[in-house]
């Protein structure tokens, strides 16, 4: 679907889209967070023609993705503000899980990073467990006092079951899904519910054909206020893929919910760039609804 030189290009153009909206003296690694954040962006991406399924070819190997989570140790000062920023920007999704199961229950979260959602769904009265690959971090959401581990979902063992399993921003850059997903399972009680927030692969598809069409400008912000032009994960999914991945695993969808990407204007973005993001992002939550949307969470629960 994509080769070296366009994903170049995009890139090239991501650069150019934040230099226009970020005041002079933003520091480099802020404006570069805004293109690779955790990963850096593929050199090829591919699509399924059966299940529009988008992935990176070739795929990297487990390990890659260890060692770039490893290599992820930003400050004390940073992951404070993250924690509470993350808390705020949690606080609807923990809403919402309260609503879908009705009552607050045992959780955990993979990829919890520094605890934004486990403090979220505390709020609402749930009692988040989490798990992730980054010692540095784990370090932290434990010192703010949140139950975590340093480990993967697969090696999470103990007869300890879960009313719910969640995954946000997290599913789209881990090595087997299948292998995360059969965990998921053994972890969850009977008809325990299982979330996931992912990139859609049918928006970026669509969106990325009209780069260089009379819609460029448009599909160039949908892109970028969603962290989807230099395209900085491993797979995206689509109403097809995410199905029959799920139902593979004995989950069975109940709710889809599309949504965009969180907000990262900051002190840096200025105050138009700000605005820009704000009005696009709103417009999209107006028009672009589940599987449209660039962002989804798909609620599922535990077959019987």
């Amino acid at each position: 679907m994509a080769g070296r030189d366009q994903i170049r290009s995009d890139v090239e153009r991501l650069w150019a889209f934040h230099e226009r909206r970020l005041r002079g003296d933003t520091p480099p690694a802020s404006l570069a967070d805004r293109v690779v954040f955790s990963q850096h962006p593929p050199l090829r991406l591919v699509q399924c023609d059966r299940c529009a399924h988008v992935y990176r070819n070739p795929w990297e190997r487990r390990e890659s993705l260890a060692s770039a989570y490893r290599s992820d140790a930003p400050s004390d000062e940073i992951l404070r503000a993250l924690l509470e920023t993350q808390r705020v920007t949690f606080s609807a999704q923990a809403r919402r899980l309260r609503r879908f199961v009705g009552a607050a229950g045992r959780g955990l979260e993979v990829g919890s990073y520094v605890g934004g959602f486990l403090a979220a769904a505390r709020d609402v009265g749930w009692a988040f467990e989490g798990v992730d690959l980054s010692q540095r971090v784990v370090r932290f959401a434990a010192g703010a006092g949140f139950d975590v581990i340093h480990s993967e979902i697969e090696q999470v063992g103990g007869s300890k079951r879960y009313d719910a399993i969640t995954i946000w921003n997290t599913f789209e850059q881990l090595y087997d899904s299948h292998a995360v997903l059969a965990a998921v399972r053994r972890l969850l009680k009977p008809r325990g519910v299982f979330v996931v927030r992912v990139p859609n692969g049918r928006f970026y598809v669509r969106w990325r054909a009209r780069l260089r069409g009379p819609l460029a400008t448009i599909a160039e912000r949908l892109l970028v206020h969603n962290n989807l032009l230099s395209f900085p994960y491993r797979q995206a999914f689509s109403d097809s893929s995410m199905h029959r991945l799920l139902a593979d695993n004995g989950l069975a969808i109940e709710h889809v919910f599309g949504d965009t990407l969180v907000p990262i204007a900051d002190q840096w973005t200025t105050q138009i760039g700000a605005v820009e993001e704000r009005v696009v992002k709103r417009l999209e939550r107006l028009t672009q609804r589940g599987w449209r949307a660039p962002w989804v969470e798909v609620y599922a629960r535990q077959s019987p």
